[in-house]
C-alpha cells in the first residue's frame, strides 16, 4: 500500500513572497549598514579644538603625486591667528563662498539643492554646493575625487566639525589650509607668495584679488587680470557693496582695477 505525503508542499506564492521580503530587508539595511560603518570610521575631530594640523590630506597627496615624479616639494604654510585676518578678507571670503556659513550648521541644504539640480541636468559634478565647512572637512581628511562615497564623507565630517568646534575656530582652520597657490596654503603664506607682505597689510583690491583665486588656485594668478579675475572680481565688489562692507567709492575704485 502507497502511503501519500501528507505534508503540503509551499506553494510557488510563497516563495517569492519570502525572496521579496529578504531583498527588501538587503538593500533597505544596507545603506544603513555603510552609513553606521562610515560614521564610526570618521576622524575624531575633538583634537583640532586647540591643535593646528601639521598637514592635510591636499599636501599629503600633492607630496605623494610628486615623489612618484621624482619631485621634491614642500607645502608653503605660515599659521595666522583669526584676529589678525582682516576683516574686509573674511567678508569677502564668505560672501564668495559661503554666505550663509554662521546661520547653517555644516550643510547649506539650499545651496546643495541647486547643486544637484544642475549636476543632473548636465550629468556632472558641474557645481561644488560645498560649504566652508565641508571644504575643509575635505581639505583635512579626504581625496578631491569626485564621488557621491567622497561626499557623503564629507558632509558626515562636516557634521562633526559644526558640533565639536566653534564657527570661529572652523573658519581660522579654513584660512589657513586652503589651497591658494602651489604648493602654497593659508591667507598668510598666499599674501607672503603672491604680494611679498603680511595679511594684515593687504589692500582692499589685493585682498579681492586674493579671495577670487580659491575656485582655482592653480590657474589664476591673483596679479594678472584674466577674464575669470575681471568677472568674479567685478562679482564680489558688487556684493560687498550690497550688503555695505565697502562704500561707493572703494566700490569704483575696484570696478576699476577689474576692468
Amino acid at each position: 500500500m502507497v502511503v501519500e505525503e501528507t505534508q503540503a508542499k509551499p506553494k510557488p506564492r510563497s516563495k517569492r513572497k519570502k525572496i521579496v521580503l529578504w531583498t527588501f530587508l538587503v538593500l533597505g539595511g544596507l545603506p544603513a549598514a555603510i552609513s553606521l560603518y562610515t560614521w564610526i570610521t570618521l576622524p575624531n575631530v575633538s583634537s583640532l579644538k586647540t591643535t593646528n594640523p601639521a598637514s592635510t590630506s591636499l599636501m599629503r597627496l600633492q607630496t605623494a603625486d610628486a615623489a612618484k615624479k621624482g619631485i621634491k616639494i614642500a607645502a608653503r604654510q605660515e599659521w595666522v591667528g583669526f584676529d589678525r585676518v582682516p576683516e574686509m578678507l573674511r567678508k569677502a571670503v564668505l560672501v564668495s563662498e559661503d554666505a550663509a556659513f554662521y546661520s547653517h550648521k555644516g550643510i547649506d541644504f539650499a545651496e546643495l539643492k541647486e547643486s544637484i539640480k544642475q549636476d543632473i541636468r548636465e550629468r556632472r559634478f558641474a557645481r561644488g554646493g560645498s560649504t566652508i565647512t565641508q571644504q575643509l572637512a575635505k581639505n583635512l581628511y579626504l581625496s578631491g575625487d569626485k564621488t557621491l562615497w567622497r561626499k557623503l564623507k564629507e558632509m558626515l565630517i562636516a557634521h562633526r566639525l559644526e558640533r565639536a568646534l566653534t564657527k570661529n575656530r572652523i573658519f581660522s582652520l579654513y584660512l589657513n589650509v586652503i589651497e591658494l597657490g602651489p604648493n602654497v596654503f593659508g591667507v598668510q603664506a598666499a599674501s607672503r607668495h603672491w604680494f611679498g607682505k603680511d595679511v594684515g597689510e593687504l589692500t582692499l583690491e589685493e585682498i579681492v584679488r586674493l579671495t577670487v583665486i580659491i575656485p582655482r588656485p592653480l590657474k589664476t594668478d591673483p596679479r594678472a587680470n584674466d577674464a575669470w579675475m575681471k568677472f568674479k572680481g567685478r562679482w564680489i565688489a558688487d556684493t560687498l557693496l550690497a550688503i555695505k562692507a565697502i562704500d561707493d567709492e572703494e566700490h569704483r575704485s575696484l570696478v576699476q582695477a577689474f576692468e
